[in-house]
């Protein structure tokens, strides 16, 4: 029986047009949600809204409803607000594949200009207020595709992705063009059915880290059962292998172990592997395939997803790296178990940090998952659903904004502009995930200085890192040298750096900080 598919995003993003076109690409129902309300109510949804717009969304829930329970498969265009309403997003997510069109706000006044919208007839302040409370619920679908692309090449991806996910359960997928799209497999105990299914035959390399070795062996034997002859690339673990030498180390083994452009790379490890490998993986022949097997929290919810690819420099961190796609994130939760104590703490730095982009309801749940972070236990049930959450935000971040272009996935920087700076002053005795947790308490008290933001977020903040055993020191850190280091930011424009503020969880944005004016900032 396939599972139902839900169009949701912002007015005029285009979901009705699109999906009526996809279901008939696919030999799917197509259903306008407003359209069947209209008949079931006998009155048209803008004079509902006007008259009783608490009705209206109780009435959405209910024909909603009857929508899940269609066994047919539809594909479902909802109106813009109708993800936002109690807990209809929840049972979409439970009941099938929901996917955000992802417009931006011009574009879409643009669109709806001279039609029947009165929403988006509001004052353009409001507009840009609900427009920023909608995008965080949006986020939360398990796929975005951008619809600045043509109504066809937007069509297209959708069928494309619902093609390719197929009646499995639903996952997160980042979704660019040009094939390129990529599923994120969050995988508790079924490793060879995973992996099997994005391995290729030929010969191929397993580049991992010493501290993962335990878990070599059943990677190897999954992708040689799948016909791949897989050959074993050890680098030594910690930030210091993401240098140029062992950048150039690592490509001449992988040559003289008869690689060739058709061969896959797989990349078992943290942070330093994924982004090593994956910058091997972007220049030799000019790019080969890459799979990333991420064995850390931080890798798991971040640095895996999104194709950035970086080795360090003398002068800051991922100063040289490229853009480069893998073709499936493969996230095996027994890896976990390879980590130490510091390790597993250090991953909760960019939990927390999902966690304030996303809203309360992933901050509560990275509350509750908290006592795991002193264990060496298995990751408990909810972890899943904790580190799903987090790379389905990253995934729709990425796909809305691929290459940084229009601020949406700028806003995975939180908390990295002052961690990254502290992270190569402390000449990389801090983990990553260590010094992102400060960043975030020292971006808590920018924008409460900012007046975007109120001074307990700091405390709050800090009380998040102390239950997962992550360091609060942050004023020992402010020093010059860090605060210098801010000035070479990838992010820096002239003498700007775009900054991420929040004034708490679900309330995040871009605002543009001198450098200049980072010492008064961040003084105690």
């Amino acid at each position: 029986m396939p599972r139902p598919v839900f169009l949701i995003g912002f007015p005029a993003a285009g979901k009705t047009t699109v999906g009526h076109q996809a279901a008939a690409a696919l030999g799917r129902r197509f259903v306008d949600l407003d359209d069947a309300i209209a008949a079931r109510a006998g009155r048209p949804v803008p004079a509902l809204v006007a008259d009783d717009e608490p009705g209206f969304r109780r009435l959405e829930a209910a024909t909603l409803a009857e929508l899940i329970a269609a066994t047919d498969g539809p594909i479902i265009a909802t109106g813009g607000g109708a993800a936002t309403y109690a807990d209809n997003l929840a049972r979409m997510r439970d009941a099938g594949l929901v996917v955000a069109l992802h417009v931006e706000l011009a574009t879409a006044l643009d669109r709806a200009r001279g039609g029947d919208r009165p929403l988006l007839a509001r004052p353009r302040g409001e507009l840009e207020a609900l427009y920023a409370s909608r995008a965080p619920v949006y986020r939360r679908a398990h796929a975005t595709l951008t619809t600045a692309r043509s109504i066809a090449a937007t069509t297209d991806a959708l069928v494309a992705l619902i093609t390719r996910a197929g009646d499995a359960p639903p996952r997160p997928w980042v979704c660019l063009d040009e094939d390129r799209s990529y599923p994120i497999v969050i995988d508790d105990a079924m490793l060879p059915t995973t992996l099997g299914r994005v391995a290729t035959a030929g010969r191929c390399a397993i580049v991992y880290d010493r501290n993962v070795e335990p878990a070599v062996a059943a990677v190897a034997s999954t992708l040689s059962a799948a016909g791949a002859t897989p050959y074993l690339v050890p680098i030594e673990p910690g930030e210091a292998s993401k240098s140029l030498a062992t950048f150039g180390e690592l490509a001449a083994d992988l040559i003289g172990l008869g690689l060739d452009r058709k061969s896959t790379i797989y990349a078992l490890g943290g942070g330093v592997v994924g982004d090593l490998a994956g910058f091997v993986a972007a220049t030799l022949f000019r790019g080969v395939p890459i799979v990333q097997l991420p064995t850390t929290l931080v890798a798991m919810t971040d640095s895996a997803i999104g194709g950035k690819t970086a080795i360090d420099l003398a002068a800051g961190k991922n100063l040289v790296g490229a853009f480069h796609q893998p073709r499936a994130v493969v996230a095996h939760l027994p890896w976990l178990t390879t980590l130490p104590p510091r390790e597993r703490a250090a991953g909760f730095g960019e939990l927390w940090k999902y966690a304030l982009l996303d809203g309360e309801a992933l901050w509560t749940a990275t509350e509750a998952l908290a006592p795991w972070a002193a264990t060496t236990l298995r990751p408990p049930p909810q972890a899943a659903a904790v580190i799903d959450a987090a790379a389905r935000l990253k995934a729709n971040l990425v796909s809305a904004d691929e290459r940084e272009r229009t601020g949406q996935r700028a806003l995975l920087n939180l908390g990295h502009t002052i961690g990254h700076a502290i992270e190569a002053a402390a000449d990389w005795t801090l983990l990553h995930g260590e010094a992102v947790g400060l960043g975030l308490l020292a971006m808590a008290r920018i924008s409460h200085r900012l007046g975007l933001a109120d001074a307990a977020l700091e405390s709050r903040i800090g009380a998040a890192l102390t239950a997962t055993g992550l360091p609060t020191d942050v004023d020992r850190w402010l020093t010059p040298e860090v605060i210098a280091r801010v000035a070479v930011d990838k992010k820096r424009v002239a003498h700007h750096v775009q900054f991420i503020a929040s004034a708490g969880p679900g309330s995040c944005r871009v605002v543009d900080v001198a450098t200049t004016d980072f010492a008064d900032l961040l003084r105690p």
